[in-house]
């Protein structure tokens, strides 16, 4: 079993604390996210867990219990992402600063392989145009390549409240997504740069292709039997859209509690 830690929340910014707990004791209770009151136990003892999968825009909280989750032998890597975007979309994350710092450290302590970059999502407004995602994507591919071996790109998905709370803003989201043609061009725009930095890209669960970027994982069995010897068959998550491929897991997160705030955010 794999531990999803979490697509639904920043466990490691806002929960880090709690999850060490939860380590400790060997089980946490999950609700479900679409009927609170049914919940489950699900075992993080070692012996149950095959791996965690950390997903945060903020990892530092849950660094400094790195050392206790190493000595307890649990497999394990980050996505983490990082965009650059105005404050209106992404009001209380890092600053820039903080990311690069954030990444060469955790690099240095687990190695770039397991930190892997999310570019995510791409989102087009009056303020993040084209030529926008161009210039912040090979800014940060240049600042993160000595920290990160993967980035992950995928592209706004018009959930109807993130659509309410976006027009609330001021943002007409119409176009938000992005047509095909768009998409597919700045993926090979994104693929160059990535290139120039030595940084393999993927997509998420997107319909757009181009070259030199192939359908990806976030949750990915390959890259856990690689980095850590394990033998996980692949089976897709069918919790998932239809085109992910994630390898399956279980979330133990809980949508709503996340404070960054993006406007952007399916799970706030």
């Amino acid at each position: 079993m794999i531990v999803s830690v979490s697509r639904r929340c920043d466990i490691p910014a806002f929960g880090s604390d709690c999850f060490m707990e939860q380590l400790r004791r060997g089980a946490v209770e999950v609700a479900n996210p679409f009927h609170p009151s049914q919940k489950k136990r699900v075992s993080l003892k070692k012996k149950n867990v095959d791996a965690f999968v950390f997903w945060s825009r903020d990892p530092r909280p849950l660094m400094a219990h790195l050392p206790e989750i190493e000595r307890g032998g649990h497999p394990y890597y980050f996505l983490l992402s990082a965009t650059g975007y105005p404050r209106l979309l992404e009001p209380s994350v890092p600053s820039l600063a903080e990311v690069v710092a954030f990444f060469s450290a955790l690099a240095a302590a687990i190695g770039r392989r397991r930190v892997i970059w999310r570019y995510d999502p791409v989102i087009f407004t009056a303020e993040t145009t084209f030529d926008f995602h161009v210039h912040a994507f090979s800014r940060l591919a240049n600042l993160l390549a000595p920290f990160t071996s993967r980035v992950i790109v995928s592209f706004f998905d018009p959930y109807p409240k993130v659509l309410r709370r976006l027009r609330k803003a001021g943002i007409e989201p119409g176009e938000a997504a992005g047509s095909p043609a768009q998409q597919s061009e700045l993926l090979s725009r994104f693929a160059a740069s990535a290139a120039r930095n030595g940084i393999e890209i993927q997509s998420c669960a997107e319909a757009a292709l181009a070259a030199g970027v192939r359908p990806g994982k976030c949750v990915d069995d390959e890259l856990l039997n690689e980095l850590f010897g394990l033998h996980i068959p692949y089976r897709k998550d069918p919790s998932q859209r239809k085109l992910c491929l994630c390898q399956q897991s279980v979330d133990i997160g809980s949508y709503g509690t996340c404070r960054h705030g993006c406007l952007y955010c399916y799970a706030c």
